[in-house]
């Protein structure tokens, strides 16, 4: 049995050391990433000694907290700017702690009666805001499960008996080069393979051209997929052109939106996302603009029907009689984590509003460095930003390179995206700390490892 004085010491530490590093995460008072070899770090942590021997004790504990922290990532310092993952607000944190001493797995509901039904609350509220009042949903471990998880619904409605008989051969999916790749991976999981997806022609931003959508007559068509937004350059395809060409024609159509559906929530930007409400289904990550840890997506879908036609499943121990409040029949998992209690807390904490406001203000804080840079010599920028992402070149060197020296420096934590077949450096704001001084020093800094004629100075 748990020792609970020893709990409560371990947690009471646990608490200490966390807030002490995200304050100084916060402050930007330490470097933003530790780039230590896997070897070196293994052995710092002591962890094939705690691993053969245990006995840890809450001192220990806390040094071991202490470094393991200190070699991390810290997506609460302001010069955090890489990649799409929350900087996670203390509520959703909470949660965290709460399944981890509960461990109510509530895909199946007598194993969760409260964590399921704050699931079905927010899934409500998630439906109502994308446009679907009567549909269905359920949260997933991620935007991969829960693409897959549509690309299964979509099968099941084109050929309800695939899960039987299997996948025909005629079957594609029109998507474009710049949707995620866990669509491309959901539709090799399918057992349609590559062949079966029709790319759509774009713009010069990757953006599916509404007016050049392919002639479909003789294809049968499983689904088409669009972006709110483009994960590479946080920018937006056309959503009430494309739905309503895909309603004219009966096409399933699916709006990948786990980075941009919380623009939402947000009066002046939620125009972004004008014509999610015809799409047949949606996903939204919560882990993303929502600020919650990782993982917690949406699938939502119109038709409630067509998430519980995705999957067919036996197994006397779990499925018999009246499944009542379920989920375990509308996702890959058997075992899911509470993961509508996460984004349930930073609703209750912060509201609709505060959330929206995040969400403004990260989009306004990436314009801002849009506006700082544009007219610095050497720096290009191929559009306006939309999000939170933006792109942008320095010089004409290898910008691959230009990125790996600004991290090694530990100042900066940024990405890189080809656009047009070009590589360029790419930030996306997710950090409420990062402001002008951050942005200001970014640009120097990239000014400073680059070389506006091209090399990279030593």
């Amino acid at each position: 049995m748990w020792n609970i004085e020893e709990f409560v010491g371990a947690a009471g530490i646990a608490v200490e050391e966390l807030a002490a590093y995200v304050d100084e995460s916060q402050r930007g008072a330490v470097p933003v990433l530790a780039r230590r070899p896997p070897g070196e770090l293994a052995r710092l942590l002591g962890l094939r000694e705690w691993i053969a021997e245990g006995g840890m004790t809450p001192d220990a504990f806390r040094e071991f907290l202490r470094c393991f922290l200190r070699e991390g990532t810290r997506l609460h310092h302001p010069a955090y700017l890489a990649h799409q993952t929350a900087s996670p607000d203390f509520p959703a944190a909470l949660a965290d702690l709460v399944h981890g001493a509960t461990n109510n797995p509530m895909a199946i509901y007598e194993m969760g009666a409260a964590a399921a039904t704050a699931e079905f609350e927010v899934l409500r509220w998630m439906l109502g805001k994308v446009g679907f009042p009567e549909g269905g949903g359920v949260l997933t471990h991620g935007g991969s499960l829960a693409n897959l998880t549509v690309m299964l619904a979509a099968r099941a409605r084109a050929v309800p008996d695939a899960w039987d008989e299997g996948v025909p051969g005629d079957l594609v999916v029109l998507a474009p080069p710049s949707a995620h790749y866990s669509v491309s991976r959901a539709v090799s999981i399918l057992g349609l393979g590559q062949r079966a997806i029709v790319p759509l022609a774009t713009d010069e931003l990757g953006r599916i051209d509404a007016g050049r959508l392919p002639d479909v007559s003789g294809k049968r068509v499983m689904a088409l997929v669009a972006g709110a937004c483009a994960t590479g350059t946080g920018l937006h395809d056309d959503l009430r052109t494309i739905g309503q060409w895909c309603r004219e024609r009966d096409i399933w159509f699916h709006v990948d939106a786990a980075h941009g559906a919380s623009a939402l929530l947000s009066p002046e930007h939620s125009g972004l996302l004008d014509g999610i409400e015809l799409a047949d289904s949606v996903i939204w990550d919560a882990h993303k603009m929502l600020r919650t840890s990782a993982l917690a997506a949406a699938v939502l879908v119109r038709r409630e029907g067509d998430l519980d036609a995705a999957f067919q499943q036996e197994a006397s121990y779990l499925f018999y009689g009246d499944q009542g409040f379920d989920l375990i029949n509308r996702t890959v998992e058997c075992t899911k984590a509470e993961l509508g209690l996460k984004i349930f807390l930073n609703l209750a904490w912060r509201g609709e509003r505060g959330l929206g406001d995040y969400v403004a203000a990260q989009y306004g804080t990436a314009h801002r460095f849009w506006e700082l840079g544009r007219d610095r010599p050497g720096f290009v920028f191929p559009y306006e930003p939309e999000s939170n992402i933006v792109c942008f070149r320095y010089g004409t060197g290898d910008q691959a390179l230009l990125r790996e020296r600004l991290m090694d420096s530990g100042r900066f934590h940024l990405t890189s995206a080809e656009l047009g077949g070009v590589r360029h450096l790419r930030i996306t704001v997710m950090a409420p700390a990062t402001d002008d001084k951050t942005l200001e020093a970014l640009l120097d800094a990239v000014a400073e490892h680059g070389s506006p004629g091209g090399s990279m100075e030593a």
